[in-house]
């Protein structure tokens, strides 16, 4: 398997669109390996330059959706690997995401080369089974809110965070009225409605993973499997953290189909030679997100040259090169 510094270096070889070729190239061989339909699904979010374009344009939002119909289209198989590296983002786009492709697929495998978190995790257990290497990982599947702060920017804050600051204030003043006026500027910023609006969230996302995982991952479950991890990706209290890191041996342990990406070397070898390559074209082009099949058609979002990383977005399909 090539490294990612030789494919990089194969790359910078190839003076014209060397990056698409090369990438294409390692694509179309991970299809003739399973002779499966083959789309990428990755994000630059982890590239250096990445914090210098919106977060939106690297996260899993309603736009990725054309990616997905310009990459499906006139594919005829059906089962799919979806190879998926992306921090996560809007829950309701992976849900349009997941009943368009659970309506054109009859088995979807999502392969994690890295991370899949967030919105991403989401997607991934809308599939039958999901492959991961000893490397990879998933996350927690509670929603973050994002908070303006004064100085006039926003912060992602988890909606569980939120509740809890609800619950904390209510019993503070209950025991002590006066406290009243150390938790009101807390809470002035946020409009009505707000407590209800957080509690909807945490239970369309829980309910979503659910109903996913029952349909596909653990049909005729008669043992409460499908609620049971749900729940548990859902749970605040248990990750600590938004970005927690759930790996291939705690996924397993807590009941996920997740087959070992080490178990198949041809595949592994296979699957991070695309994923080598497509992170060498994040970090030699001025590309942020591409959604891609196997016969090197897709969406692509880029953000002008390396060079001019504050330049508007662009999405294009069907690339010159």
């Amino acid at each position: 398997m090539p490294t990612r510094e030789k494919i990089t270096s194969e790359i910078n070889l190839q003076k014209i669109a060397g990056q698409d070729k090369i990438r294409r190239k390692y694509l179309a061989l991970l299809h003739k390996k399973t002779n499966r339909d083959t789309v990428i699904y990755f994000s630059a979010y982890n590239i250096q330059r990445s914090f210098l374009v919106p977060s939106a344009a690297l996260s899993v939002n309603q736009e990725d959706i054309q990616g997905f119909m310009t990459s499906l289209h006139k594919l005829k198989g059906t089962q799919l690997d979806l190879i998926i590296h992306s921090p996560g983002g809007s829950s309701e786009a992976a849900d349009q995401i997941v009943q368009y492709l659970r309506a054109k697929y009859n088995h979807i495998r999502a392969i994690i080369p890295q991370n899949a978190m967030s919105a991403a995790t989401m997607l991934a257990c809308a599939a039958d089974e999901i492959v991961m290497g000893k490397h990879s990982a998933i996350g927690p599947i509670d929603p973050q809110i994002m908070i303006n702060m004064p100085n006039g920017g926003q912060s992602a804050m988890p909606a569980h965070t939120i509740l809890q600051d609800f619950y904390n204030a209510k019993i503070e003043i209950m025991q002590n009225p006066v406290l009243s006026n150390s938790w009101a500027p807390r809470f002035s910023s946020l409009p009505a409605g707000y407590l209800n609006f957080c509690q909807q969230l945490i239970q369309q996302a829980e309910e979503k993973v659910k109903t996913w995982l029952g349909q596909y991952m653990f049909q005729n479950d008669n043992e409460g499997k499908a609620e049971r991890v749900a729940k548990w990706l859902a749970d605040f209290s248990q990750h600590r953290t938004h970005g927690r890191p759930i790996g291939i041996d705690l996924a397993r342990e807590k009941g996920l189909i997740v087959t070992p990406l080490e178990a198949d070397q041809e595949l592994q070898e296979a699957v991070l030679s695309v994923f080598h390559a497509t992170m060498a074209t994040f970090q030699t082009t001025g590309c942020l997100k591409v959604i891609e099949n196997h016969l090197g058609k897709g969406l692509y979002v880029t953000v002008g040259p390396p060079s001019q990383p504050q330049s508007s977005l662009v999405n294009s399909a069907w690339p010159t090169s």
